[in-house]
Parts: structure tokens; C-alpha cells; sequence
């Protein structure tokens, strides 16, 4: 029985990572569905080990584009650690709300990200995007690709970590649908460094979530570890196709399994 649940773990993790590396941001918000739902988990045990899993597979990914130089790192590190403090009250809480409420929020954050991809998915890219005149709150220097530290700038980093950590930590999520979007509203980043310094958030927001359900005793690892391997092995596998599967059908896609998904977690929510 605990090799067929190590085997499933494992299978589902791979899920996870392929999904992450071909949205650069998307798996996460898989994962803690995948083990409810595969596994019968309740919210507040699939949580830490979904948040273990991406947090790693994110840290692969964060560090492969460092590499390549496109990790705002500083901003990162603002946001961060920022998410870091903030996770293991989200922990505490997941802990202490009844797991139905809990599920119920997840599907309506998962509902979102699904209108979000759907609605973005839907819209014809513009051949030539007129120049913007208004300088974002967190202006990047294309010259040096370093950030324009002013305090919105730094008010606005440090509530996207907040919100990002207090998510991760309750619902077991990286955090990367709404750093993606936050960090592409607030700085004239490109995408590809968004994604990028998302991962690295996420990565670093993780060991907060990870670390207080581990102290707190609500980590289960016989599930945690082949879930967690199986993420970064398919991340590692899928960013060798994530160039030619990426796109518009793509994110329309992932926006209809995450609105079917949400669906069947309000379901399992009301049903109890």
C-alpha cells in the first residue's frame, strides 16, 4: 500500500512540474487539487506538501534563469522574504479554519486564475504596442536591468509578498498567480523576467510555508518526497518543449482545467 501511494504521489508530482514548467507559474495551483482529490487529503495536509513541491521545482527554475541573467533578484528578495514572514501564519490558519471553508476559498482563487487565463487567451495580440507615458511604480533601466527603488515601489513589492505568503502558507499554493500578475502591472519587466523572478519568489516563499508545517507537525513525507521528485524531474523534462508548446492555446487551456477543477472543489466543499 505505501508503494502504490508513493508510486501515485510521485505521478501526480509529475504532473505538477510538467504544468510548471510549460506555464511557468500554473502548477502550483494544481497541486493541492491533485492530492485531495487523488489522495483524499484534507486541505490542511495536502497544502505543505504541495507548497514543498513547487518550492523546489520553482528553485530549479529560478536558478536555470539566473543563469541566463533574467531573475530581477533584489526585487525578488523584497518580495520574498517579505512572504517568508507571512507563511507560516497562513500555515497556522489552514490549521485552525474548518477544511471546508478552506477548499471553498482555493476553488474561488482557482476560479480566478481561470477567468484571468481565459480572458488573457482571448485577446488578439496587438502587431505594434503603442508606448506607454506613464513611467510603471517599479521602472526598470533597460540599460542596466536593475529596478528603480522608490517607497510605492517597495510598499507595492512588499504587499505582493504578503498576499503571496499568506496564500501559499493557507492554501498550499507558490504564489505565482499573483506575483505574475502583480509584478507585470506595477514594472515594465518583460514577461520572461516576470516568470523569472516569480520561481525565485516562490521558491523563497516556500521554505517559510514548508518550515511551519514541519515544526507544527503537519507534513506528512512518505508523501511530501515522491511528490516533491517527481515535480522537479518533469519540470527538468518539460523545459525542453516549453518553447514550442507555449502560446495562446496554452493558457486557454490551463484555464478550463483550472475552471473545471474549481468547480469540483466547490462540490467537494459544499458536499463536505
Amino acid at each position: 500500500m505505501t508503494l502504490d501511494i508513493a508510486g501515485l504521489s510521485l505521478l501526480m508530482g509529475a504532473a505538477v512540474g510538467v504544468v510548471l514548467a510549460l506555464t511557468g507559474a500554473g502548477g502550483g495551483i494544481l497541486a493541492v487539487p491533485l492530492l485531495v482529490f487523488g489522495l483524499h487529503l484534507r486541505m490542511a495536509e495536502a497544502a505543505p506538501i504541495g507548497l514543498l513541491a513547487v518550492g523546489l521545482a520553482a528553485a530549479l527554475g529560478a536558478l536555470l534563469a539566473l543563469r541566463e541573467g533574467i531573475v530581477r533578484y533584489r526585487a525578488a528578495l523584497m518580495i520574498g522574504l517579505t512572504g517568508m514572514a507571512v507563511a507560516p501564519l497562513g500555515v497556522r490558519l489552514s490549521q485552525l479554519i474548518p477544511n471546508e471553508p478552506v477548499m471553498a476559498l482555493f476553488a474561488l482563487v482557482l476560479a480566478w486564475v481561470a477567468w484571468r487565463n481565459l480572458r488573457q487567451g482571448r485577446r488578439a495580440p496587438s502587431p505594434v504596442a503603442p508606448p506607454s507615458r506613464r513611467l510603471p511604480v517599479c521602472a526598470m533601466n533597460p540599460t542596466t536591468g536593475r529596478l528603480t527603488w522608490r517607497a510605492p515601489c517597495t510598499a507595492m513589492l512588499g504587499l505582493t509578498g504578503a498576499l503571496s505568503g499568506l496564500l501559499s502558507g493557507l492554501l498550499g499554493v507558490g504564489g505565482g498567480f499573483v506575483i505574475v500578475p502583480m509584478l507585470s502591472e506595477i514594472s515594465n519587466v518583460p514577461a520572461r523576467g516576470v516568470v523569472a523572478t516569480s520561481m525565485a519568489v516562490i521558491a523563497l516563499v516556500s521554505v517559510g510555508g514548508v518550515l511551519g508545517a514541519a515544526t507544527q507537525g503537519s507534513l506528512d513525507w512518505a508523501v511530501a518526497a515522491p511528490f516533491a521528485a517527481g515535480a522537479v524531474l518533469a519540470l527538468l523534462a518539460g523545459r525542453q518543449f516549453s518553447s514550442r508548446w507555449s502560446g495562446v492555446r496554452l493558457q486557454q487551456a490551463f484555464g478550463l482545467l483550472a475552471g473545471t477543477v474549481s468547480v469540483l472543489m466547490l462540490v467537494r466543499a459544499w458536499g463536505g
